[in-house]
């Protein structure tokens, strides 16, 4: 009788245990279904990735609004994925995961929005702030619009190189060896040839906007 009375007691006592374990497994705070406040800069909406992106996985990303942007600006393609990839380190610096700016454009003194505050030509240099990458990408076009890049619209569009020579002609960087960076990345990757894309499915364009 006394064993009859017993074992259902120990059976219950091996049930409570085992609840309680996987309640703690359930509620770990260190589990890879945890989340984490994003933080990072004011205005911003991207988080931080855990992975970083190659140069070739940026390309697929982003060549749909580097195409669309050159058939109605008239902005080679090849350049501006070059400048995107140089400036942001295929998507993984700072600037670029926080603020989703990925030419490194700073405020000026036309910018109204958000900012940010990171050492470049000075320690306290004012970067501007988009709620998407592909913001970033399409201010960038509006950037070059201005006086000081208008003889780069008299070069042919395929002209990469004259193009990559303008630029630092211009002043858009400091860095002398910025035509050859630039030059570089487009060879290697083969971005030419997006500078031979007429058009491109609206669906592939409003794929960059998510």
């Amino acid at each position: 009788m006394r064993i009859l009375i017993i074992l259902p007691l120990i059976i219950a006592l091996l049930a409570s245990c085992a609840s309680r374990k996987n309640n703690k497994v359930l509620t770990n705070p260190n589990s890879s279904s945890s989340t984490k406040s994003p933080g990072g800069v004011r205005g911003a909406s991207s988080v931080a990735k855990s992975t970083s992106m190659t140069g070739w996985n940026y390309i697929e990303k982003y060549k749909g609004i580097a195409i669309a942007e050159m058939n109605k600006y008239g902005i080679p393609a090849s350049i501006k994925l070059a400048q995107a990839i140089l400036e942001s380190g295929n998507g993984n610096s700072t600037l670029a995961r926080e603020a989703n700016n990925h030419f490194g454009i700073k405020c000026g003194g036309t910018w109204t929005g958000p900012s940010t505050r990171r050492s470049d030509d000075t320690p306290n240099d004012c970067f501007r702030v988009y709620d998407n990458p592909e913001q970033s990408f399409i201010d960038h076009s509006q950037f070059l619009l201005r006086k000081r890049y208008e003889k780069l619209f008299s070069l042919n569009k395929d002209d990469y190189r004259g193009w990559a020579y303008g630029l630092k002609e211009a002043g858009y960087a400091t860095n002398r060896r910025y035509p050859e960076l630039l030059i570089d990345l487009i060879e290697r990757y083969e971005l030419y040839k997006y500078d031979r894309a007429e058009s491109i499915p609206q669906k592939d364009v409003r794929e960059q906007r998510v």
